[in-house]
């Protein structure tokens, strides 16, 4: 059985297919957040033990293009952990399998939520912070989810007073 370290992350691999192209020839973004989505629903998966669906994503940045033939790893760890929520780190290498060069071109965070057969929420298993890698991750999606909460009460507020305009 594998200790909780190595249920927190993952590595997948894919190699990028002239189908995956946007009209530019680069791979899509689209085909990219799906495959991310993927990846991000593997790496909570496998550290709950069960189900896990998006809640959301905070940020994707497309640093660089990745190109049709490259190969794209993407390494997912399990950064945070709510009462039943995840936050899911993957950053992005690209490689050009003729020249064997490497880039960084993505890095994204996902929230993932685990859920019973039902769909409905379950408590998640909080990690032990072995490392100050493990802390610093911890905090840094910690930060992240106290700052998405904020922006969703602004967001809120914003609507009832759009709200309370319109009817008086």
């Amino acid at each position: 059985m594998m200790d909780d370290s190595c249920r927190r992350s993952i590595m997948m691999t894919e190699i990028m297919t002239p189908d995956m192209a946007n009209f530019t020839g680069n791979v899509h973004g689209g085909f990219l957040l799906s495959f991310l989505d993927k990846v991000a629903y593997a790496c909570a998966s496998r550290y709950t033990g069960g189900p896990t669906v998006t809640l959301s994503v905070d940020r994707v940045f497309f640093k660089e293009p990745i190109y049709v033939g490259d190969m794209i790893t993407c390494y997912a760890r399990v950064n945070y952990i709510g009462k039943t929520s995840l936050e899911i780190g993957i950053r992005v290498i690209s490689e050009n399998i003729q020249t064997a060069k490497k880039r960084h071109t993505n890095t994204s965070y996902f929230t993932m939520v685990a859920v019973d057969k039902q769909g409905k929420p379950t408590p998640v298993k909080i990690f032990p912070i072995e490392t100050e890698e493990d802390q610093r991750r911890f905090n840094a999606g910690k930060r992240r989810k106290e700052l998405r909460l904020e922006f969703y009460r602004q967001l809120q507020a914003e609507k009832q007073a759009a709200r309370k305009k319109l009817k008086s």
